[in-house]
């Protein structure tokens, strides 16, 4: 492309199964983003949405490898995307350059440096991932900060009187994520705590198993399901912050698009510490970050939260607009492109 506007001839790939509602989907969105700028089209390689058996993220890609190689010479470079740094096999055998989008946060775990050094490139979606794959040996890693459409949102006001009010996303795929994901600790909080009010954005997965925990702890008067899609700007506007919460960083995105929502509309955040956005969060002052998924460090934070509350929303308001621009997203990921397209001997098919 080099400083033209013609659009590149990529091709996205995920390794997970296509989401009920792809609107409320975070990954789904960012890809949105870049396909309206880039063109390029969406192939999911996962195969357990239609096997019979379980398949293993070893074999994940290969049935569709025939595909892949019949556009092949349509594509100047594929972009992949997974959450967690993990060698799929798959990818060795793709005629043209790979770029690799880590979308959530690299653990402790050390990443498979050899795998990762014979792609085209490696992109982390924060801080803290981009020095821990370093440190794991990946060298051709580069930052690229995640970006949403700020221009959907805007600041209403909500006086802090009384009950708290909290937007929780990130909703659980499965049922151990009840727990890894916080959503069994928030409801303990709530329980403890009559001023806690939460609103759950839900997405079209175990809605009723969430419905029956909020039924056998009776918490109906303090806790709001949402199982479809909904103005979020409209929701923002009824609550005081938004919270997120993941015991593995390789669960949840780096900087999650629903705590990026909540700045965007001028409202703090509260985050674990797990998520590499709790960086973030401390260094700016846009919310509280939470110590560990328990009710008492919620409630915790909660009421940190409520005591800096003006200075937090003021923060939140000055940051949410600035620092999470899709544009900045979609210029970051040109420059990856471009780099790889600049420098692989495979790219042969230009832009």
């Amino acid at each position: 492309m080099m400083g033209c506007t013609r659009r590149m001839k990529i091709l996205y790939l995920l390794s997970t199964l296509p989401p009920k509602l792809p609107a409320g989907e975070a990954i789904a969105q960012e890809i949105s983003a870049l396909q309206d700028h880039f063109g390029g089209a969406t192939v999911y390689v996962n195969p357990n949405q239609h096997s019979p058996v379980f398949i293993p993220r070893l074999l994940f890609g290969f049935h569709k490898l025939r595909q892949l190689h019949a556009q092949a010479a349509q594509v100047a470079l594929y972009h992949f995307y997974n959450p967690d740094p993990f060698p799929f096999p798959f990818l060795r055998y793709l005629r043209q350059p790979v770029v690799y989008s880590v979308s959530c946060g690299v653990g402790d775990k050390r990443p498979p440096a050899a795998f990762f050094n014979q792609l085209a490139a490696v992109a982390a979606a924060d801080e803290r991932s981009l020095k821990r794959l370093r440190e794991g040996g990946v060298t051709n890693v580069a930052l690229v900060r995640p970006g949403i459409d700020t221009t959907r949102f805007s600041y209403s006001p909500l006086p802090l009187r009384g009950d708290i009010k909290l937007l929780v996303g990130s909703a659980p795929w499965t049922k151990g994520q009840f727990r890894t994901k916080g959503v069994e600790a928030l409801l303990e909080a709530a329980h403890q705590n009559p001023r806690l009010r939460l609103i759950f954005l839900w997405r079209g997965v175990l809605a009723e198993e969430m419905e029956q925990r909020v039924r056998r702890m009776k918490l109906g008067q303090q806790v709001e399901v949402l199982d479809r899609l909904v103005d979020v700007n409209q929701m923002l506007a009824g609550v005081h912050a938004s919270i997120t919460l993941a015991a593995d960083p390789a669960i949840i995105k780096s900087y999650p698009h629903s705590l990026l929502d909540s700045l965007a509309a001028g409202k703090p955040v509260l985050v674990s510490r797990s998520i590499p956005m709790a960086d973030y969060v401390e260094q700016t002052g846009c919310g509280e970050v939470v110590a560990t998924i328990t009710p008492g460090d919620i409630l915790a934070a909660v009421e940190t939260l409520a005591g800096h509350y003006e200075a937090r929303q003021q923060v939140a308001r000055q940051v949410g607009q600035r620092d999470f621009s899709q544009q900045a997203m979609i210029d970051s990921f040109r420059q990856v492109y471009e780099q790889v397209l600049k420098s692989s001997p495979l790219a042969v098919n230009g832009l």
